[in-house]
């Protein structure tokens, strides 16, 4: 058989499956549940897996799973990823009891991964292909909960609280030479958009440390922790405009905690903040610039202030010829003239890490309607949601594992990583740190 028969055989064998795809979507959506507490979703996936006869390493990092296929082969390896996590947005109509909802898709991305599965084993194929593939469920994409994955990595559960940071450092990825998967995105009257970048991040949680006194009858005697952290944010709202344009800086703190009692001067109050930017370079820089507001507003009312920086995602990196397959595939599914090339995000993704280690793709398909992690997201077509994604994943894996997986080895062969593994780490720790003043 030639490239384009597998393809086909791909293509009819998702069609003569899509219910099962998509049954599969639909039940993750119903049983949404938080990063590193996807027991449910797991349990979907695996089962899944299981019924292709695969064999499921199952929690690879306290949730997820990976089925490996082509194992025999001595090509290079493909890992195909699905996020498993959901948020939180309380009053979206379907959202649970505890106000958790796929308003990120990633239930659309699971369908897809198992989709992608089913049609490499079930039509038959892998046999013609020169190379190995990873089919990799990932936890905890969604940077949220921080109070929870302190807890876990106290405990020594996880060392990161990014579920493909994680992954990384406990060996999964060494042996993966290509990373590809997608995301769901309301992209109007087109169907896909291929080439995105983002930004990356720093995550910080901050406790302002002040002296509590009666807040009616001596207010003189304490130190006000509350008013500290007003005092730092709009530290950081002045130092917006020395932001480089080109380095597209967002910075959004949120107060956890303003105090204990009404009439009790504030002594402990919480922050969390991200400092996203473009580059790496950008993100230090600005974090530097944050900390300095920060530590402005206790030193101005006399509170201390304590500053835990926490490793978040690094900006992701597109490559071309990755998206070049991708796009072509979607076009021959049917698209072609309603795919949008290049994106900027100013979001962040756990996979801009991935992306830094090896060739990746990541584009975006539609199929969704409203605004991510909104109360108006939802799927407005299934075919175009989770079918399409199933197909072109596949059909893109062939492109690249066919006639000695050529294309792949001429994709590595040109490939200098950003960042080796070793690399990567020493990074992570250098922004894993606790600042006191």
């Amino acid at each position: 058989m030639n490239k384009q028969e597998l393809k086909n055989r791909i293509i009819k064998t998702i069609d003569d499956n899509r219910y099962s795809i998509i049954e599969a979507g639909r039940k993750i959506y119903s049983t949404p549940e938080l990063g590193y507490r996807e027991v449910e979703t797991t349990k979907t996936a695996v089962t899944f897996l299981k019924e292709l006869g695969l064999e499921v390493e199952e929690n690879i990092a306290i949730t997820g799973c990976r089925a490996r296929l082509n194992q025999n082969s001595i090509g290079p390896k493909i890992a195909i990823l699905g996020e498993l996590d959901s948020i939180s947005v309380t009053n979206h109509p379907d959202a649970n009891a505890n106000g958790n909802i796929h308003a990120c898709g990633h239930n659309i991305q699971m369908g897809g991964l198992l989709g992608a599965a089913l049609g490499l084993v079930k039509s038959g194929i892998l046999e013609k292909l020169d190379g190995k593939i990873d089919i990799m469920a990932t936890p905890a994409e969604e940077f949220i909960e921080l109070e929870y994955r302190e807890q876990l990595r106290s405990k020594g559960k996880i060392k990161y609280f990014g579920g493909k940071q994680e992954l990384i450092s406990r060996g999964a990825f060494d042996d993966v030479n290509m990373s590809i998967m997608f995301h769901s995105l309301d992209l109007g009257e087109n169907n896909a958009l291929i080439g995105p970048v983002s930004n990356g991040f720093i995550g910080k949680k901050i406790k302002f440390i002040g002296k509590e006194s009666h807040a009616g009858s001596a207010p003189e005697d304490g130190i006000n922790a509350l008013n500290a952290a007003m005092l730092a944010i709009n530290n950081i709202n002045a130092q917006r405009e020395t932001f480089k344009d080109s380095d597209r800086v967002r910075v959004h703190p949120i107060i956890t905690k303003g105090g204990d009692i009404v009439n009790v001067i504030p002594a402990d109050v919480r922050m969390e903040a991200y400092v996203r930017a473009r580059t790496i370079e950008g993100m230090l820089s600005s974090n530097v610039k944050v900390n300095r507001a920060l530590k402005a507003g206790a030193m101005a009312v006399g509170a201390d202030i304590e500053i835990t920086e926490i490793p978040g995602y690094l900006p992701i990196l597109k490559y071309s010829d990755m998206d070049k397959h991708f796009k072509e595939n979607l076009e021959n599914l049917g698209l072609k003239g309603k795919i949008i090339e290049g994106g900027d995000f100013t979001g962040s993704f756990d996979f801009g890490d991935v992306s830094h280690l090896m060739p990746t793709l990541h584009p975006m398909i539609g199929g969704v309607k409203g605004a991510l992690h909104s109360v108006d997201f939802n799927i407005i077509d299934e075919d175009l949601a989770y079918i399409v994604p199933a197909k072109a994943m596949a059909m893109t894996v062939v492109d690249l594992l066919f006639n000695n997986a050529e294309s792949a080895n001429n994709i590595l062969n040109d490939f200098k990583p950003v960042m080796t593994k070793t690399q990567y780490l020493e990074f992570m720790e250098t922004n894993n740190k606790v600042i006191k003043n």
